[in-house]
Formats: C-alpha cells, sequence, structure tokens
C-alpha cells in the first residue's frame, strides 16, 4: 500500500493535499503573480482617465429597441472593436457613418447575424487609442426610420507580449501513468478513494494544469480508469472541459491556449464531437482573445465567452499610479456561424472598481480589480456572472447591460442570512427553482475555514438570500484558494471540483460523500464535472508489442484513446504483415490491454470489438521489438 493510501486511510489525506497542493498555481489563478515574471513597462506619461464618473451605462439607444456596442459613453472600446447593432434587421440600417476624432471617417461593411436581428459595421482600419469615436445611424424604413447617434472612447490597451507564461515543470514518474502502446501519453493518475455510489452520474470530465506535467482535457471512469486524454502541445493549457448542447446534439467543450503569469489565458474556445472532430473553435472578437474562466453556448447558436482586457488607466483617484493599468473583465456573446459580436458588456462601466477587494497595487502592476469568472446566460437573455475581486455575483440584463441586482459584496441587493456570505467565490449559477450556486472559495487571502459549495435562496420582494444547503468535504475541510465549481446533478447530487486542492467529490443532497478522487499533489483541475459519455475516434487504435527476454514469448499492449465501446480486443500476429491470423481474443481492461503469448512473432495487429464481437476500428501492423542483444565485453 502506497504511502498516500495510508495516509488517507487514517483520514490525513485532506490537509496534506491542502498543504501541499502548489501554492504557486493557487495565487497565481487568484490574481497574483509569484512568479517572477514582470509584465513589460508600459509607454511613460501618465495613463489615460478610465474610470467612469458612475459606473452604469445602458446598451439601449434612446427610443428604439436597439443595443449597441461598444456602450454609448464608456471609454472601454477595442482599437480593433466593431460596432454592433442588436434588435433589428440588418435591411434596416442604413446610413451609418462612423468618424474618429483623430482617424477620420471610417469606411466598412455591414455583416449581418446569422440570428437575422441584427448586423456589426466592420471599420476598414482600426480606431486610434484614446480618441472618440461618434457614429450615426439611421434605424428603420420610411417614415418610421429615425436618426439614432452615440459615442464612445477608445481605451489604451496595456501591452501584454512580454508577460511570460505559466511554468510547465516536469512531473514526478509516480504521479502520471504511461502506456507502451502510447508511449507519449503521461496522464495525472486519478486516485479513487471513495467508489462511486451514483453510476448513473457518468465518467469524470477535468483539465490538468497549471502545474507539472503534461496537459489536456481528462476523461475518466468512475473507477479512476484514463477514458480519454487530449494531450496538447508544450505551452498550451485546456481548462473547463465541459459538456454542452449544441444544435440538438451534445459535445464536449473546453477552452485552450496559453495561461500568462498574471493569472488569465488568451486562447480559444473548442467544440468537438462525439468522434472529437472540431465542429467548432470560437474565437473572441473585438481584437481580444477568449480568456480560461468560462464559455457558454446559449440558444440560437450564441456563444458567451469571457475575456481580459488590460488598459492603461489613470488610477490615481483609487490610491494607485497615474501611471498605471486594469485588468478589466468582460463579456463577448458571438455568432457562432459568423464570429461577429453581438454584444459586448465591461465590468468598468457597470460596477465601481471601489467595491473591490483587491487592493491597487504599489508597484505599478495591472490592478485586477473583478476577476470574471463565470457566465450563466439565460433564454431571456439576462446573464449571471462571478466576481471574484468583489466577492459577488451580478444578474445583467442582457438588452441593456445593466445590473439588475447582486448577490454579495459591498453593495448587496440582498441582506445575506446566516452562512450565505461568499469571498473569492466563483461559478455563480442560477437554476429553474429560482436558487443560486456557488462555489465558495473562502480563500486567498483566507476568510472562511473551508471552502464549500452553496445553495441560496433569493427572496425578491424581502431582498433577502437564505443558505439553503452548502456542502463541505465530509472528510478533514479542504480551502482552495483559487479555481472550483459545483455541478447539480439531475438527481439532486452535487458534483464539486475543488480547483487548486485537487480532488473532486460527489455529495448527495443531504451530505452524504458519494464518490471521491484525487489527482496527484501539485496538479490542478479548474472544474470537473460528470456526465454520461460515449465516443468513438476517427483515429485508429494503438497497439506495441516485444519479445520478452526469454525469447520465446510475446507481450502485446493494445489501446484507443477516447473510445468508450471497447469490450474486447482480438489479437492477430504472424511471420509477416501480409500472413497474420487470429491469435487470441483479449478482454478488456482499462484504457490499455495486455495479453502474453508463448511464442516469438514477428508482426502483430489489433482489432477493438463492440459488445456484440463487431470490429469497432483496427490498428496499423506494427513490428515486434526484439529483446536487446547483451553488450559483449
Amino acid at each position: 500500500m502506497s504511502l498516500l493510501s495510508k495516509l488517507r486511510r487514517r483520514g490525513y489525506v485532506a490537509p496534506l493535499l491542502a498543504a501541499i497542493a502548489w501554492v504557486v498555481v493557487a495565487i497565481v489563478l487568484a490574481g497574483g503573480d509569484l512568479s517572477g515574471a514582470r509584465p513589460p513597462v508600459p509607454p511613460s506619461g501618465a495613463s489615460p482617465a478610465c474610470l467612469p464618473r458612475v459606473a452604469e451605462g445602458d446598451a439601449r439607444l434612446p427610443g428604439t429597441n436597439v443595443e449597441v456596442s461598444p456602450q454609448p459613453g464608456s471609454g472601454t472600446a477595442s482599437p480593433h472593436t466593431q460596432i454592433s447593432f442588436l434588435g433589428t434587421r440588418a435591411g434596416e440600417l442604413q446610413a451609418i457613418s462612423v468618424r474618429g476624432a483623430r482617424s477620420g471617417y471610417h469606411e466598412g461593411r455591414l455583416a449581418d447575424y446569422s440570428q437575422s436581428d441584427g448586423a456589426s459595421f466592420l471599420p476598414a482600419k482600426p480606431f486610434e487609442a484614446g480618441e472618440r469615436v461618434s457614429v450615426r445611424a439611421l434605424i428603420g424604413r420610411g417614415d418610421a426610420a429615425r436618426t439614432a447617434s452615440f459615442s464612445f472612447r477608445v481605451a489604451t490597451p496595456y501591452p501584454t507580449g512580454g508577460i511570460a507564461s505559466f511554468p510547465n515543470p516536469p512531473a514526478a514518474p509516480s504521479s502520471y501513468q504511461s502506456f507502451a502502446s502510447q508511449p507519449t501519453l503521461h496522464p495525472p493518475t486519478l486516485e479513487v478513494t471513495q467508489p462511486d455510489r451514483d453510476p448513473s452520474a457518468g465518467e469524470l470530465l477535468m483539465t490538468v494544469g497549471p502545474g507539472p506535467g503534461q496537459y489536456g482535457p481528462l476523461i475518466y471512469t468512475p473507477q479512476g480508469r484514463l477514458v480519454w486524454f487530449g494531450r496538447l502541445g508544450k505551452g498550451l493549457l485546456a481548462e473547463n472541459l465541459d459538456v454542452q448542447r449544441y444544435e440538438g446534439q451534445d459535445y464536449l467543450t473546453w477552452w485552450q491556449g496559453k495561461v500568462l503569469a498574471l493569472g488569465f489565458g488568451q486562447g480559444e474556445d473548442v467544440v468537438v464531437d462525439r468522434n472529437y472532430r472540431t465542429v467548432a473553435a470560437i474565437q473572441a472578437g473585438n481584437g481580444y482573445e477568449a480568456d480560461l474562466h468560462d464559455f457558454q453556448i446559449a440558444s440560437d447558436r450564441v456563444a458567451y465567452v469571457t475575456i481580459y482586457d488590460f488598459m492603461r488607466c489613470d488610477l490615481s483617484s483609487v490610491g494607485g499610479k497615474r501611471n498605471g493599468a486594469i485588468v478589466d473583465g468582460t463579456v463577448q456573446a458571438l455568432d457562432m456561424k459568423t464570429g461577429l459580436v453581438r454584444w459586448e458588456w465591461h465590468g468598468v462601466d457597470h460596477v465601481d472598481v471601489r467595491e473591490s477587494r483587491v487592493p491597487v497595487p504599489a508597484n505599478g502592476m495591472p490592478w485586477d480589480w473583478f476577476h470574471l469568472n463565470s457566465l450563466d446566460p439565460h433564454p431571456d437573455g439576462e446573464v449571471l456572472i462571478s466576481a471574484r475581486s468583489t466577492w459577488a455575483a451580478y444578474l445583467l440584463q442582457g438588452s441593456s447591460g445593466r445590473v439588475l441586482w447582486q448577490l454579495g459584496g459591498a453593495r448587496s441587493s440582498f441582506t445575506l442570512g446566516s452562512g450565505a456570505e461568499t469571498a473569492w467565490q466563483h461559478d455563480a449559477r442560477m437554476h429553474a427553482d429560482g436558487t443560486v450556486t456557488l462555489f465558495d472559495n473562502g480563500s486567498n487571502p483566507r476568510v472562511h475555514y473551508q471552502s464549500r459549495a452553496l445553495r441560496l435562496e433569493l427572496d425578491a420582494r424581502a431582498h433577502r438570500a437564505r443558505l439553503v444547503r452548502e456542502y463541505v468535504h465530509p472528510g478533514s475541510p479542504l480551502l482552495a484558494d483559487s479555481q472550483g465549481n459545483a455541478q447539480t446533478l439531475r438527481d439532486g447530487n452535487t458534483v464539486i471540483g475543488w480547483g487548486a486542492v485537487p480532488s473532486v467529490s460527489e455529495l448527495s443532497a443531504d451530505g452524504r460523500l458519494l464518490f471521491d478522487a484525487h489527482l496527484p499533489p501539485g496538479s490542478s483541475s479548474y472544474r470537473a464535472f460528470r456526465y454520461p459519455w460515449s465516443a468513438q475516434p476517427p483515429w485508429a487504435p494503438a497497439v506495441s508489442a516485444r519479445v520478452l527476454a526469454s525469447g520465446d514469448s510475446t507481450a502485446v499492449f493494445a489501446s484507443w484513446n477516447g473510445a468508450t465501446d471497447v469490450a474486447s480486443w482480438h489479437v492477430l500476429a504472424g511471420a509477416a504483415p501480409s500472413t497474420l491470423s487470429l491469435r487470441a481474443k483479449m478482454p478488456h481492461s482499462g484504457f490499455e490491454s495486455s495479453i502474453t503469448f508463448p511464442e516469438a512473432y514477428e508482426y502483430v495487429s489489433a482489432q477493438a470489438l463492440g459488445a456484440a464481437g463487431e470490429v469497432l476500428g483496427s490498428s496499423p501492423v506494427v513490428k515486434v521489438q526484439r529483446p536487446l542483444a547483451p553488450r559483449s565485453g
């Protein structure tokens, strides 16, 4: 029995994992920077003013049903922004005039949304940082047409090109798996310490990194066996592996890209089908890159992404540097078919930065005042978001972008009942019964004794939030400095991904532990989910074989990364590729199955069989490896 297993049996594993989980990962992903990396020095001189006098705006043009972005009066627009008109047919947008105070008139073209409810004007050239842009358009036709005008200011981007990626040291060999048939794959080992008592919940969906070892999305069985590891190339990470509904089917989705040392991502969101073929790669618009924290597919081919917008900003009014910088939480709603930006929302335009629990950096580092970490869009257009740095969740009106209510934080719309307060939380979700769930980290710096998942009931009339139930780890307390999520299953159970504490648990409605598993200490998994998953990859199964040192036996190893329906294997072997014949039926015994023949062969291949004995896929024919000849002398 391993030392870790012994410690688990004695009840010491939870505090051990909490203590040795990689502190650097936790603090950086929570908005700090202990990596030693420093961002590039911004241009000299005072930064432009970027904090509005009143932190609330409205995207709707007065007297119309049309919402526009950039939001009228805002100062957060990207130099590469398109101008979005949502709520009218493209044919009713006419005579669009766009003029920058310094860059002059901008020619461009109008591109329709695939939903037929608006269009974006795409300027032929970028705007200049700091300039004010005036927009005029004729909306409607005939006598009903009216002229609408608005303006916005272009932000001055803060350069992020010199910020280092998060370090990726080698993993200890004892912490990962190795396979003879897939020698390039080294996924982390998942150790199950509470056997599954809810098998209908399905497989485990996780990611690994930042931290040591290989990165990529992961699927495990509830027994801890690997199903699929989508290993990514060096320097790339995957986060937030999930199953989402798109055009009537279930797809795997995740974010992939670079995680930079200031704790944000630059990449894209990926949608793949049950054959692991890419259906869509969603890019953020307006010159931004998609951040790692959330990606949600809503109805009618609309995707919501998080963005971390780095802007130069005079922070002297809040005790910071005149030559300062700010990290603004940004939401985009994208047309998945065209890539056009339908709607864009910036935290600075709607929430007072003074509500932040994160001090303004004295050293001039960019101020991560908001730290947007979840999106929950609803069919009526409203969007619930979570901001770690303000300890609050916000319900946004999808049309105007206004904050309808705030849960927690300095200006909560609700009086919080006993136990309902959160700190540094993640993953705010609003459910059909009106309750809200969150993962309450309570740490970095530590505020609560332990991390937990919460379910809150909101009384809109009395403006009160009541704790319905909290879910803590039934063993020793776990404290996650960063990351984490709470998934509500159809049967009412709750799956908790403990983020920086590399564990996943399932608890019943009354708090009983139904499942518990742990990645190696030092790992992290941003979120963890459970879903039934079946898939058949487009690539062939893999096989390898070697003659044992005795020279009279052949060991054969077969696997099919990502396949879920393999019941057994046929092993074919022979003296030449053209003379292979069936030698054995090998039972499926996990990610990699193996068998040893009492004969030496030259070539082998393997066929993956389904439950009825049908051939699902065939491996290439490979030459059997011979034992190395002993060295002479």
